[in-house]
């Protein structure tokens, strides 16, 4: 028994990614998991009990880092899982030759493991941030590991 030990991977804080809630409780607007995926639900619709049970939930959702349609069929009684999507806004101090943002949070720490998105986004930053010279705040989305820069806008107070 005394040569038994426990090795962990990862120390965090035992924050899950995900949590369940019932297929009947999501709304539009909401987000859920579909496929593996964390998504923004655009459109859902009831179906009636059928004689064989339950009422069903048909979801139309987004995915919210690349905007791919993702739909799904469940009984409203069953569990679905949620994303845990947190919405931060940093200070943008510099974007780096290699595609990366430098950030700043309102602590003052830095965050550099954000790139730069692709599009109109992406071109946006480039154009306010480094054409034009001007103090920009940017808005990370993270869930289920995964973090994307979704808009930008000038930072208030910024001359």
């Amino acid at each position: 028994m005394a040569d038994e030990h426990e090795t962990f991977e990862s120390a965090d804080a035992g924050a899950s990614t995900t949590y369940p809630m019932q297929c009947s409780a999501l709304r539009k607007n909401g987000h859920v998991v579909i496929k593996g995926r964390p998504c923004k639900i655009v459109d859902m619709s009831t179906s009636k009990t059928g004689k064989h049970g339950h009422a069903k939930v048909h979801l139309v959702a987004l995915d919210i880092f690349t905007q791919k349609k993702y739909e799904d069929l469940s009984p409203s009684t069953h569990n679905m899982d949620v994303p845990n999507v947190s919405r931060r806004e940093y200070q943008l101090l510099d974007v780096t030759d290699d595609g990366f943002l430098s950030l700043m949070d309102d602590n003052g720490g830095t965050k550099d493991d954000v790139k730069v998105p692709e599009g109109e986004i992406g071109d946006k930053i480039n154009t306010m941030f480094t054409e034009d010279g001007k103090d920009c705040n940017v808005v990370i989305l993270t869930s289920m590991g995964e973090q994307a820069c979704m808009e930008v806008k000038e930072a208030p107070g910024a001359k």
